[in-house]
């Protein structure tokens, strides 16, 4: 079944339309309001007929187009049922179907991100919306209002056991470049459909947390308001603010901190004529005195206040920083790299390995 899928957008934020062979009619996908008037110009300049336009999920990090589309067009706006936005005319849930010309499209639910989250299944491809990323990028975010870690774990079993492997991923966003790829690749190079239960998903996430820019609510209300106006909200160009640490300064994803063993931790610990290491445990306070303890003369700082609090830090010092399992302490210490530290490590397991080296 021959159909034109294309990408629209040059950013970050991506923008599909789908046109079936033999027609003038179109979908469009995620459409993103500063580009209004190219996706006006290519339906005149094409002769299209936009007959739906979709929003995968209430966007956190850019303002819709959706809405500005629909007036000026009088075509239909599709989103979830649960979808708050009040200028949505057709309202889909799972298990729903529509036709694009001879192209079936079938609805999948995949909340988590958001609670109105849907992905579109085309024959050969998922639109997966912020459900799922490409590669390192994981998916986006749950700590947005709607957010839910042990939902999206459920979305992602879908994914792994409801969709045929070789269809190709196709995202709302991507930041860095990234290739479309079937789900098949994904499963082997997207960390988020690594194999976990539901408990442990749940701690990856909040491992690797770091809480929402305050802007990007104030861009959910926006799209709330079915905004039409560009400057609804304050929206800083191409931030990678939807993914898993997307908060973080530019550049601070590309660092890559050395990694030091538990064994060697230690071995250094030991060490009566070496320089001691200064070790920085950057999980919360209340951590501290649960079950994992914490080692004796670590320097405290939570991962929330590790950019406010660098000037405590010497880049003489040689920097291992630590948390439960290693995620937060990794991110840690990529803000220090990028700060111009250079003698950084992270406790490779974090404290669940010190817990369980020390007791064996």
């Amino acid at each position: 079944m021959q159909y034109l899928f294309e990408q629209l957008n040059p950013g970050a934020c991506k923008t599909y339309l789908i046109k079936p062979e033999n027609s003038k009619d179109v979908v469009i996908i995620d459409p993103v309001i500063e580009h209004l008037k190219d996706y006006l110009n290519l339906l005149k300049d094409n002769n299209y007929n936009l007959k739906v336009v979709i929003d995968t999920h209430t966007h956190a990090d850019h303002i819709s187009g959706a809405a500005a589309l629909k007036d000026i067009t009088g075509c239909e706006y599709m989103m979830h049922k649960e979808a708050p936005s009040k200028c949505v005319t057709r309202r889909v849930k799972e298990g729903d179907k529509f036709d694009i010309g001879t192209i079936s499209v079938q609805v999948m639910e995949s909340h988590g991100h958001t609670q109105d989250s849907i992905s579109l299944i085309l024959p050969d491809r998922i639109l997966t919306g912020d459900a799922l990323f490409l590669d390192d990028g994981g998916a986006g975010r749950d700590d947005l209002p709607g957010g839910d870690p042990a939902t999206h774990w459920e979305t992602l079993q879908k994914f792994v056991t409801v969709i045929d492997e070789k269809m190709i991923v196709s995202p709302a966003h991507d930041y860095r470049n990234r290739e479309p790829s079937s789900l098949a690749t994904q499963k082997k190079s997207n960390p988020h459909l690594k194999t976990r239960t539901k408990e442990e998903f749940i701690q990856y996430l909040e491992d690797l947390k770091l809480g929402p820019a305050d802007w990007m609510k104030d861009v959910l209300k926006a799209n709330y308001a079915c905004a039409r106006d560009p400057n609804a909200a304050w929206i800083p160009v191409d931030s990678p603010a939807c993914e898993v640490k997307g908060t973080l300064d530019i550049g601070v994803n590309e660092q890559q901190p050395d990694i030091i063993s538990v064994h060697e931790l230690q071995l250094r610990l030991e060490d009566e004529e070496g320089r001691k290491p200064l070790l920085v445990d950057v999980r919360e306070a209340h951590e501290l005195k649960g079950p994992l303890g914490h080692i004796l003369g670590i320097k405290h700082i939570p991962i929330t206040k590790i950019t406010s609090k660098i000037t405590e830090l010497n880049k003489e010092d040689e920097l291992i920083f630590g948390c439960r399992s290693g995620a937060r302490a990794y991110t840690a210490a990529q803000i220090m790299k990028q700060t111009g530290f250079q003698n950084v490590f992270v406790l490779d397991g974090g404290m669940i390995a010190w817990k369980k080296a020390i007791n064996t």
